[in-house]
C-alpha cells in the first residue's frame, strides 16, 4: 500500500513558509510515499521539490501541482507540465489543464471561512463531466459540518472522492492522506488508485490559520506594503484600528 497526500503547499506559496527539509523530513516520518504540490498560482514550488526529491534519491515522489485561483473560485491541476495564470474563468482554467492531460481537482467545495477561495457550485454542475476529483474532506476544515457539505456536493454530481490535507505547515503534514494500492506516477493511474482508497482524515489544527494569516502580514511587511497590512488589520479590529 502507498501513502498518497495531496494539496500540499511550501515556501513557495504566499501563505506558508514551510521550508523544503522540513517537509521532506516529515514525509519520512510519516512513511508518505507520493505528496502533491500545489502552490498557490505557481508550479516553481512543485518542480523545486521533485528536483530535491530526486537529490535524495529517496521513496518520496512528487506531483506537481497547482492550485489555481480562477475568476469563479480555486481549482486544482495536477501532473502539470506548465503553469497556469491565476484569474481566467474556470472553464478556462479546466480547459488549460486538459490540454496538459492533467487531472482536475476541486478543492474544498464548501467553507463558510474561505467562501471567497471556494469554487462556486454553478461552476462545479456545469464542468462535472470534466472534473476527475474533489474533495470530501479538507484537512482545514474547522467546523464537521464542512464535510457533511463537502461529501453532499460530491455525491450531488457523482465525482470521484478525494481527501486533502491542505497543509501549510509541518505539523499538517502526514495527518490527511490516502491509502492506495497501485502507483499514482500519472493521470490515468491517479484516478484509478482514489476509486479504492482508504480515508486517514484527522481534525483541524487550529492554530494552523493564525500561522497562515500571520505569514501573510510578515510577507506584506517585508515588501512595504503598508496600506494593505492596514486594510487587513482594520478588517479584523474593524474601528478600534
Amino acid at each position: 500500500m502507498i501513502r498518497l497526500e495531496t494539496h500540499c503547499h511550501t515556501k513557495y506559496s504566499k501563505d506558508s513558509m514551510l521550508p523544503f527539509s522540513l517537509l521532506y523530513l516529515k514525509c519520512r516520518l510519516c512513511h508518505i510515499n507520493w505528496i502533491a504540490v500545489t502552490e498557490h498560482n505557481n508550479i516553481q514550488g512543485a518542480i523545486e521539490f521533485k528536483k530535491y526529491c530526486e537529490k535524495k534519491k529517496s521513496n518520496l515522489h512528487v506531483i506537481i501541482g497547482e492550485e489555481i485561483m480562477t475568476f469563479d473560485g480555486e481549482v486544482i491541476g495536477l501532473f502539470l507540465k506548465e503553469e497556469i495564470p491565476a484569474g481566467l474563468s474556470c472553464d478556462e482554467t479546466i480547459t488549460r489543464i486538459q490540454k496538459q492531460g492533467g487531472i482536475v481537482y476541486v478543492p474544498h467545495p464548501y467553507d463558510e471561512k474561505r467562501s471567497k477561495t471556494v469554487l462556486k457550485e454553478e461552476c462545479i454542475k456545469k464542468n462535472a463531466f470534466r472534473i476527475d476529483s474533489i474533495e470530501c474532506y479538507n484537512g482545514r476544515n474547522i467546523s464537521d459540518t464542512y464535510e457533511i457539505k463537502q461529501t453532499e456536493i460530491a455525491d450531488k454530481y457523482s465525482l470521484n472522492f478525494v481527501i486533502g490535507s491542505d497543509a501549510h505547515t509541518v505539523w499538517e503534514i502526514g495527518r490527511n492522506y490516502m491509502m492506495v494500492n497501485c502507483i499514482p506516477d500519472s493521470p490515468e493511474t491517479f484516478k484509478q488508485a482514489i476509486k479504492c482508497a482508504t480515508f486517514h482524515k484527522n481534525k483541524c489544527l487550529k492554530f494552523s490559520h493564525k500561522i497562515t494569516k500571520l505569514v501573510k502580514l510578515l510577507r506584506m511587511l517585508k515588501k512595504g506594503n503598508f496600506n494593505e497590512i492596514y486594510r487587513v488589520i482594520k478588517k479584523r479590529f474593524g474601528r478600534t484600528v
